[in-house]
């Protein structure tokens, strides 16, 4: 979670790409073996040391969770996801350098409060 000091935004920050994320998250957190992944990747994105470059890769891969439409359905059982996970998976490879450990961190404490 952030702390205090922290370059991370509040959660409750407003916008709609962070409202529509956190719905979202909320709704099927327990259902993706990537929520961790994608909770570092949201951290770093909003991280106000990120590069703009790395910013843009991961708020990519992000949106593209949060849109209803993709190459493969959500709702689509067991398969849903693996388009979502696929291009997190590739945004987070091109940007790992950048997702440190205090993301990571948050991501853990923020999935253990669900």
């Amino acid at each position: 979670m952030a702390s205090a000091g922290s370059t991370f935004p509040p959660d409750d920050d407003n916008g709609a790409l962070r409202d529509s994320f956190w719905l979202k998250l909320k709704r099927v957190a327990a259902q993706i073996p990537f929520a961790e992944d994608l909770l570092a990747a949201y951290y770093c994105a909003f991280d106000r040391e990120t590069p703009l470059p790395v910013k843009a890769t991961l708020l990519g891969a992000i949106a593209y969770f949060v849109l209803p439409i993709d190459a493969i359905p959500d709702f689509i059982p067991v398969i849903g996801y693996t388009d979502d996970a696929a291009v997190l998976a590739a945004a987070i490879k091109i940007v790992s350098d950048h997702i440190t450990p205090a993301h990571r961190q948050a991501a853990r404490e923020k999935l253990g409060s669900y």
